[in-house]
Order: C-alpha cells, then sequence, then structure tokens
C-alpha cells in the first residue's frame, strides 16, 4: 500500500515567495574531512523526513537519439541510462535529508566529491571511464576544480565489489560459526579429515603444555613451536593450515568445531582463487578468546570503512528507508546502481526489482511537475521553480547544519545548491498537491511501473499509439526537411495518401514515421521489403538507398548495445546482425507521442 507523506503538508497564509534560489550554506565534504563528517551526516538523515539527492556526471547522452524520447518504452529507456550510467563517472553527489512542517522546510545540504581511487590496489573500482568535453567544459566554466576531486574526491567500492575485496585482499577472515558438522560423505574425506584432527590434537596439547612449562628456555620452545608446526598471531600461539579446494576447507572448519573452547578459526583468503588455508587461533581463556573476536571486528569495521568509502553514505541512505526525492528518478538511480550496488540488470523489470531492495521509498519529481500543467513542458529546475511562482504556497528554508564551509567559489556550491532547490521544489508541489494521492512508489509500485509499457512524456498535447504503428526511415541520398518528406512520403504510396500519419526526425540521419490506424506500418513495410510491389516514386526512393524497419529493430538496438553516433548505423548493424534476440520481449507498446519532444531536421 502506498504511504500518503505528501497529504500532511499544509499551505500556510502569507504572500507567495519567490523560488529562485539564494545562497544557502552547502557543506563540502572531501577526502580529508569525510570520516569527521559521517556522524553528522548519520544525525542529519536520522532526523529528517526524506532525502533529497542530485549527481553530477562527466557525461549523458553521447548522441542524439540516445537521450530518452517521446518513442522511448520504459524498456529502451532503460537501455539507455544503462548506457549512461556505465560509461560515465559520478564527480559530484549532493545530498540533502530535509523535514516538511507546515510553510517550514529544514533543510540539511551536503555535497560531496568523488574519484574512483583504487584505494586497495586490487583494480577496483574501474580505471577507466568516459567524459563528455561539452560537459566538462561547463563545469570548468561553473567553477569546478578538477584538482580538488582528482586529489581530495572520495574513493568508494559498490556492495559486490567489497564483497570480493575481503578475499582479494588476503586479510584473515574469522569464519562463521557451523551450527551441526556433517559426517565425511567419503573415504577419502574421512581419512583427511583424520590426519587433520590428530595433528590439531598435537597442537594444541601443546598450547596447553606451553602454559605450564614458563621454565623452557627460548631454544626449546622454539624447537617445540617447529616440530608441531605452531607460529604466532600476534601474541598468540596458531597452526596454519593448507588446503586445496574449498571443500577441504569446509570440513576442516567442521573438525574444529570439536575444539571450539579454545580455538578460533581464521580464514585465509588467497588473491583469485579462493580459500588458501585454515588458521587455527589459540585462545588462553574465555575472556582472552571475547577479546580477540572483538580485536578482529574492530579491524574489519576499521577496513570496511576505508573500503567503502562514500558507499558508506549510500548505506545510511538505505538503511534509514526514508524516501529518497530525484528530479531525474532513471538517470540517478542507474549510476547510483551500477557504482555503488553492483552491475545493472539486463532488463528494466530485474533493475526496478534490485534497485527497490535497496531504496523501497522512491520521489520522481518529474511525475509530479508532470500533474502540473504549466510544469508538464519543463525539464530544469530553475525553470519549474519561477513557473511556480503564480501558486499560492509558500515555503520558509531554514538551512540546519551551517558552518564548515570551504572557502569556495560559487561555482563550486552549484551542484550543492541544486539539491536544495530540488527539497524546495518537492516542498511547493507537496503543498500544491496536498489531496493528491503520494507519488511516494513502494517497492510493488516499483514492480508494476517496471512492467508498465506507457512512457509518461512532459507534453500536453501527447497521443496515445502502439508501438507497432513506428516505422523508421533513413538512408535517404538527398537530406530533406521533414515536411519535405512527409510531402514525399503522401506520393509514395496509397497507404500514405489514404492514412493519416506524422513524421519526424529523431536525429540528421533518421526519421521516425507515426501512422494513426492500424495495420498501416505493416502495409508500409510490406510494400518496402517486396521488390513486386515497388513503384512509381517508393521504387526510386528504395534504389537510391531508402531503408526501413519496425519498431522491434530499434528497440533491438538499444538492447544489444549499439550506440552508434547516428541512429540509421545503428539500425543498420542491427538488421545486419544475426543474433536471434530469443530473450527480447516482442509485444507491442503503447507510447505517448509528442512533436515537441521528436528532433525536428529543421532545427538542427
Amino acid at each position: 500500500m502506498q504511504r500518503r507523506f505528501l497529504s500532511s503538508v499544509s499551505a500556510s497564509a502569507g504572500n507567495s515567495k519567490a523560488l529562485t534560489h539564494g545562497r544557502w550554506s552547502v557543506k563540502q565534504v572531501k577526502k580529508s574531512n569525510f570520516k569527521s563528517a559521517l556522524d553528522e551526516i548519520r544525525t542529519s538523515i536520522d532526523s529528517s523526513d526524506f532525502v533529497a539527492l542530485s549527481l553530477q556526471n562527466t557525461g549523458s547522452y553521447a548522441a542524439a537519439w540516445h537521450r530518452v524520447s517521446a518513442i522511448d518504452t520504459s524498456h529502451t529507456s532503460y537501455f539507455k541510462a544503462k548506457y549512461a550510467a556505465e560509461r560515465y563517472q559520478i564527480l559530484q553527489f549532493a545530498l540533502c535529508p530535509f523535514s516538511l512542517s507546515g510553510p517550514k522546510l529544514t533543510v540539511h545540504p551536503y555535497n560531496f566529491y568523488l574519484f574512483p581511487r583504487d584505494e586497495l590496489k586490487l583494480g577496483m573500482p574501474s580505471y577507466s571511464f568516459s567524459c563528455q568535453a561539452s560537459r566538462l567544459t561547463a563545469m570548468a566554466r561553473e567553477g569546478f576544480d578538477f584538482n580538488t576531486c582528482i586529489y581530495e574526491g572520495i574513493s568508494y567500492l559498490s556492495r559486490e565489489q567489497e564483497s570480493a575485496s575481503k578475499f582479494l585482499s588476503g586479510n584473515p577472515i574469522l569464519a562463521e560459526p557451523i551450527a551441526a558438522p556433517s559426517s565425511p560423505s567419503t573415504v577419502a574425506d574421512a581419512v583427511f579429515v583424520g590426519r587433520i584432527r590428530s595433528r590439531v590434537k598435537n597442537w594444541r596439547q601443546s598450547c596447553l603444555d606451553s602454559r605450564s612449562k614458563t621454565g623452557d628456555d627460548d631454544l626449546v620452545s622454539s624447537l617445540r613451536k617447529l616440530v608441531l608446526g605452531s607460529e604466532q598471531y600476534g601474541s598468540r600461539l596458531c597452526l596454519t593450515i593448507d588446503v586445496c579446494s574449498e571443500r577441504q576447507a569446509q570440513l576442516i572448519l567442521e573438525m574444529l568445531t570439536e575444539f571450539a573452547d579454545d580455538v578460533v578459526p581464521l580464514l585465509m583468503a588467497s588473491k583469485g582463487r579462493g580459500t588458501q588455508a585454515i588458521r587455527a587461533v589459540f585462545m588462553s581463556s574465555k575472556e582472552d578468546m571475547d577479546l580477540f573476536k572483538r580485536e578482529l571486528q574492530d579491524l574489519e569495521n576499521e577496513d570496511n570503512m576505508r573500503v567503502r568509502g562514500f558507499r558508506e553514505v549510500i548505506d545510511l541512505i538505505s538503511s534509514s528507508q526514508k524516501p529518497v526525492v530525484s528530479q531525474n528518478y532513471l538517470s540517478d538511480f542507474t549510476s547510483i546502481h551500477a557504482k555503488f550496488l553492483g552491475p545493472l540488470p539486463s532488463n528494466v523489470d530485474d533493475f526496478s526489482s534490485s534497485l527497490s531492495s535497496a531504496f523501497p521509498n522512491v520521489v520522481d519529481l518529474s511525475q509530479l511537475m508532470k500533474e502540473i500543467s504549466p510544469l508538464s513542458n519543463i525539464s530544469n529546475l530553475p525553470a519549474a521553480m519561477s513557473s511556480l511562482n503564480r501558486f499560492f504556497a509558500p515555503v520558509d528554508v531554514e538551512v540546519a547544519n551551517q558552518g564548515s564551509l570551504l572557502k569556495l567559489d560559487e561555482g563550486h556550491e552549484k551542484h550543492g545548491q541544486n539539491v536544495v532547490m530540488t527539497s524546495q521544489l518537492f516542498a511547493k508541489l507537496s503543498t500544491i498537491q496536498r489531496s493528491h494521492q503520494s507519488s511516494v512508489q513502494s517497492n510493488e509500485d516499483l514492480q508494476a511501473l517496471a512492467s508498465d509499457e506507457n512512457v509518461k512524456v512532459w507534453s500536453k498535447n501527447s497521443r496515445k499509439v502502439s508501438s507497432e504503428n513506428l516505422v523508421f526511415i533513413w538512408g535517404l541520398a538527398k537530406k530533406v526537411t521533414a515536411s519535405m518528406l512527409k510531402s514525399v512520403l503522401q506520393k509514395s504510396h496509397d497507404v500514405f495518401a489514404t492514412q493519416k500519419f506524422d513524421v519526424k526526425y529523431l536525429d540528421r540521419s533518421c526519421a521516425v514515421v507515426v501512422f494513426w490506424e492500424k495495420g498501416s506500418s505493416e502495409t508500409f513495410l510490406s510494400a518496402v521489403n517486396d521488390e513486386e510491389k515497388l513503384v512509381g516514386s517508393l521504387r526510386e526512393m528504395v534504389a537510391e538507398g531508402l531503408r526501413v524497419a519496425g519498431y522491434e529493430s530499434y528497440k533491438r538496438a538499444c538492447r544489444l548495445g549499439f550506440w552508434e553516433a547516428d541512429l540509421a548505423d545503428s539500425l543498420d548493424r542491427t538488421l545486419e546482425s544475426l543474433d536471434a534476440d530469443s530473450d527480447a520481449d516482442t509485444r507491442p507498446s503503447d507510447i505517448s507521442w509528442t512533436s515537441e519532444l521528436a528532433i525536428n531536421f529543421d532545427e538542427l
């Protein structure tokens, strides 16, 4: 069931304040002050009702057709966002826990500098990522300090990378307790366990004897340790048992439960091949064992914090279960998943399922803005906030975490200012729509969204159309405008003369034809692909290089990752591909077509 967060927000009397942002004190966090800021960040999240976020990446979409547009279903939108998230790097992550109480908005803004530094020398995270020159130029104009980002940016590992790093680092790992040892399943297992048990018994007895034989000189003590294979782990005696497989490691751990009163097993990992050895550490008493385990846990916690880096903040947000507010849900959360959780799933359904396990409550501001007529075509914060001035819904902003602001130029704080504006915009929209149902999406809602093929587009003049009614056209020898192409098509085939259709360019290389009558697209595709049906100007166009494809070819190009600069080249690769595409969903999808979101060739 959806939770109704918006209904509790009320408007207050008084004049509506302008939503153009001021100069808020945004705390800048980098590697040098990250550890000291964590407790404050944790408190800010715990004391707030919502968490807003905003990301600054090294790029977004490399080509015009790579952008999510009116023709994209939830599947193709996800493929595009996935490609960008895997390609570009997050350099700034702005975070703003906030609370609403009537017209009062209390914010705790932070701006983090990130850089994927390989702290453990394990090859994680990736050494390389792509950058768009236009994006870096824009950041430089805003005053972004790339030196601070590269040298002082906070590193991180994703949850999956952290799990792998425990074995790649070679550090001892405290073995998980085994409830009930199982008996060896083969004769070889029984012989192996018996031999190791005898060795451990002799070693353990020598450890017990050494406590009572304090008068032995150093030579005798050293010889005894050498004969029995005993070593030192810090100040404690230990025995290292080499293993050749995970099966052997499991058998030894089960056998060591017999000595659990005074022996603690540690897993010794080998880079690239799992467990290398089991190290049995002798404890002098129950108190010594408790102290040893606490020491190991403290060391692990300290090492984990160093390994996780900025992901500590992601985990704080996730564990809080607070609703997360984003201006661009798909772009932001594919980046967050790829960098901090693990590799992105292959399809939008699995992505929504995976993401909702970490972030069950998500607020997409684009959906809130779509419900208000003046904001339906607005896609940036300043324009949306300026447009909202016509509504009577005042919001007073109070910055709770004042101080600790680095002495930076205005451009360095710009991204942090944006996340405060995101919080402010949400508060304004919440006040306006307080009687509407909340747009907070629960786990079940995200699952439903993933399966919903209706793409919601910011437009007042959109029309529902099945993806079956779309045909992609490219390869014309002579470049023509959209209106000229529509005129040429009207004369090329009866389907254009008798049926209504629309034509728009998606980039310089390819146009899309939208038929408003069912079956028209199949008629046209069949005519182009059947030489016997080619007549008149249509035959001439095909002879000049005209190529056509249905929506499934476009969807397949996105799924297969054919991200060429020109859509025409991607569709060519798709038609020539021998991939059977057996896992693809071939069901038709409804999209919300709007001429305003298609790229007009005349305007390029």
